[in-house]
């Protein structure tokens, strides 16, 4: 999977190991899918590109990037989309509870 965002190919091999389903709505990436939007995709689960680490590098769905765009985590987890495919704080994969967590902290903190 070649990226364009200058991921590292260290955090790529980790992310592509780690995240075998969509970190948002959970869709396994290991079956054979024949839709576009079931196809992983590179994410950024804060939204800056600068942030290559693994923490906020992840894998999702198509579908749900292209729902998330440049919202931020928790302005998104409160879309209808999110509520139509039963994608909460509590269902997402453990990497997306620690960021948001970490964004909150650093949101209060500031």
């Amino acid at each position: 999977m070649a990226n364009t965002w200058g991921i590292s190919i260290e955090v790529e091999n980790f992310v592509i190991e780690r995240d075998t389903h969509c970190v948002y709505c959970g869709i396994d990436f290991l079956i054979e899918h024949t839709s576009r939007k079931t196809k992983p995709t590179w994410e950024h689960i804060v939204n800056d590109i600068r942030i290559n680490t693994k923490e906020n590098i992840a894998l999702c769905c198509t579908s749900c990037n292209a729902s998330k765009g440049a919202k931020s985590l928790k302005n998104w987890l409160d879309s209808p989309y999110c509520r139509s495919k039963g994608i909460s704080d509590k269902t997402v994969a453990p990497n997306v509870k620690n960021a948001l967590k970490t964004t909150l902290e650093i949101r209060d903190y500031k």
